[in-house]
């Protein structure tokens, strides 16, 4: 096995999860066939693709119609600037007002997020909590507390470490998802 592949797949084993869903309204089989095709492609076959629809149900209740007064788009909420970038580094994305589209580019996105720890936090799901929490506040917000914080303490190897430090927004946004995961209750 190459090299490379061996290390894109590695950080996605700790992912995996057997899932036994979560009671919720919005937890349907609606749109499963995208958050499973993207995460793997984005992810690796090992990752647990709930997570991302857990971060849809966070985002728009997975409403396709959902448009926020900043200007965020569909099921996962794109700001336009966003999907700029996106399209830049990956142009097969299409009509972000199309579900396929806009959890396609939500879930690459994440994966540009989750890359951006990869020397910084320990763990493969506190990396994707991070991505998460950058998905929400922005890279730069998150990346700054977490340099402060990490002054502070020494170090910071988990999402709670910054719990105290972050936007009320941000820190019910990535429980909501951990919650709809069942990892927090």
């Amino acid at each position: 096995m190459r090299a490379w592949l061996l290390l894109l797949l590695l950080p996605t084993v700790a992912l995996a999860t057997t899932f036994k869903g979560v009671n919720h309204k919005h937890w349907t089989h609606r749109y499963d066939h995208f958050f499973r095709k993207y995460a793997k492609r984005y992810f690796g076959p090992t990752v647990d693709w709930h997570w991302f629809k857990a971060q849809g149900i966070a985002e728009s209740g997975l409403n396709p119609k959902a448009h926020s007064k900043a200007g965020a788009m569909g099921i996962m909420q794109i700001m336009p600037g966003t999907y700029k970038y996106i399209r830049k580094k990956n142009p097969r994305v299409q009509d972000l007002a199309q579900p396929r589209w806009n959890i396609a580019a939500a879930i690459f996105y994440d994966r540009h997020l989750f890359d951006k720890w990869a020397n910084l936090v320990t763990t493969t799901r506190e990396r994707l909590l991070f991505a998460f929490g950058c998905y929400n506040a922005g890279y730069t917000r998150v990346r700054r507390t977490y340099n402060q914080v990490r002054k502070k303490l020494g170090s910071v190897e988990s999402w709670d470490q910054l719990d105290d430090y972050l936007p009320g927004q941000t820190r019910h946004y990535v429980r909501r998802i951990q919650r709809l995961m069942g990892v927090l209750l």
